[in-house]
């Protein structure tokens, strides 16, 4: 079991997904708490450019690996304290474009991950999600809630193999004693989302700098509660660091409509975007219509809520894509 960060020793972390958007953001707190970190990323929807900024750095070693195949002997030959699977792609079109990729990662995947832990005695960490949920029918969601899923419809790729993946890691901890702990993440945005993955935050803001129409689908009150990837990364240190296995809800509970959303876009990007309402498409069928986290459980054991309230966290997400993405 790693040591406690009560204890202030220095940890090497193995993180899947590490160039991805939280991913990254996550590899970054480990290094300013003095950690080192592997990252381990087949960059099919992480990106390099996440990570450009640690090039040179000698705590990080980047490994391009996807973690459905053997590890080879560079990730299998290190010494870690924890093992953390961040590695599933994670938006609405990827569910489109990459359905069995995603189920391949959250069995697989996540195997292969939860053997390298136990082989190294490591801590291991899932980043699961708050689709395991579905549309829910409790509301907020807390982690005693069993969810309202579908198994066959369009978003199931990833539903249920972050289900399975949840299940698949508590067998380990049941089966073999492996410390383990589950997050669930809700809605997270911030700086380094991509911008056309489908995701409605990165979709209205590349929308509204373009000044083009900002796309509500449906009447626009389905509601969303979004946290922003600073407050999050810190959520889910709490959660590795600390004494529960989960799962855990790591997530804003301040509650928005789109429609709200929309309108705060708008306004912050002094966009001349008109809101126009579409037709919900197929492959969002199943999307729920309400998702808002229970955060009862972190906040009394570990102290954690988020701080960044949405509207500064769209500044600091408006001003990182302007800088870094191509609005022609």
């Amino acid at each position: 079991m790693p040591p406690s960060r009560g204890a202030l020793i220095k940890q090497h972390h193995l993180v899947a997904g590490g160039g991805g958007f939280v991913g990254s953001h996550l590899v970054d707190l480990f290094l300013a708490r003095g950690d080192t970190v592997t990252i381990v990323d087949n960059f099919v929807t992480g990106r390099r450019s996440n990570i450009a900024h640690l090039d040179g750095d000698e705590r990080v070693t980047v490994v391009e690996h996807d973690v459905t195949a053997p590890f080879p002997v560079a990730i299998t030959r290190g010494r870690y304290d924890t093992v953390l699977d961040l590695a599933s792609p994670a938006s609405p079109d990827d569910f489109k474009t990459m359905p069995l990729e995603i189920l391949a990662v959250g069995s697989t995947g996540t195997r292969n991950l939860l053997d390298l832990a136990l082989a190294q005695q490591a801590r291991f960490f899932l980043a699961s999600t708050s689709e395991v949920y579905g549309d829910p029918l409790v509301h907020p969601q807390p982690e005693t809630y069993w969810g309202n899923v579908s198994s066959i419809g369009p978003r199931s790729c990833y539903d249920e193999a972050k289900r399975f993946s949840e299940a698949l890691a508590m067998a380990y901890c049941r089966t073999h004693g492996l410390d383990v702990r589950i997050a669930r993440i809700f809605n997270t945005y911030g700086e380094r989302m991509r911008p056309h993955d489908g995701r409605v935050v990165n979709t209205f803001v590349m929308q509204a700098l373009r000044n083009e129409p900002v796309t509500l689908h449906g009447d626009g009150l389905q509601t969303r509660s979004f946290c922003h990837v600073a407050d999050e990364i810190v959520g889910l240190a709490a959660v590795l660091d600390g004494h529960l296995t989960g799962p855990i809800n790591v997530g804003n509970p301040a509650e928005f409509t789109m429609r709200e959303l929309a309108e705060l876009v708008i306004e912050l990007t002094a966009s001349s975007s008109p809101v126009i309402h579409v037709a919900l498409p197929e492959e969002r069928d199943g999307d729920p219509l309400q998702r808002c986290p229970d955060i009862s459980l972190i906040r009394d054991s570990y102290g954690w809520e988020p701080t960044v309230s949405l509207r500064d966290g769209l500044l600091r997400m408006i001003d990182w894509f302007r800088t870094n993405e191509d609005l022609s």
